[in-house]
């Protein structure tokens, strides 16, 4: 059975439409991911009540998680694929989902079951995940214009090592 493609996933990772290993590990990130969260909320929870080995049992758990997570990362998004740009562009196109579409979506459905709490929420997610788009793609520009300019310095250099070596060839 083939699973829900969602946009986010799309956008993120193109192949996520033609593999149900892709989406299956989308979904095992996730859920490494949240277990992560979770359980660094339940150790901050333990330890506001004073239960200092229990807190260290939930953040030695959801470091491991982080690895899980890691592990499916190494998967999804392949080392020798990646660049600097690449990583950018994905996080541009997952931050943009986030404010166009998800957490309007979330907002709407909220609003109609009367939620006021998660409507704040989102607003302000929303805000951020558009912040966070907003940064992403200053320095993915800056890169840009900074790969620019070098390379106008790389072929001026070129230039000038063909010139001192058609020099040396026209003398013989």
């Amino acid at each position: 059975m083939i699973t829900e493609v969602h946009s986010e996933d799309v956008m993120t990772n193109p192949a996520a439409t033609q593999s149900i290993t892709i989406k299956n590990l989308e979904s095992a990130f996730a859920g490494e991911s949240m277990a992560h969260i979770k359980y660094r909320y339940f150790a901050k929870l333990a330890r506001e009540m004073g239960d200092e080995e229990t807190a260290k049992i939930f953040e030695e758990t959801a470091s491991q998680e982080v690895m899980h997570a890691f592990g499916h990362l190494d998967l999804l998004y392949p080392k020798a694929e990646m660049t600097s740009a690449k990583a950018l562009q994905i996080a541009i196109e997952g931050e943009t989902y986030e404010y166009t579409e998800m957490y309007p979506q979330f907002r709407h459905l909220a609003i109609e079951e009367g939620n006021t709490a998660a409507v704040a929420e989102y607003d302000e997610q929303i805000e951020e995940s558009k912040v966070h788009a907003s940064q992403f793609k200053a320095v993915l520009e800056k890169a840009a214009k900074r790969f620019a300019a070098l390379a106008k310095v790389e072929e001026r250099h070129a230039n000038h090592y063909q010139h001192a070596l058609d020099e040396l060839l026209a003398r013989g």
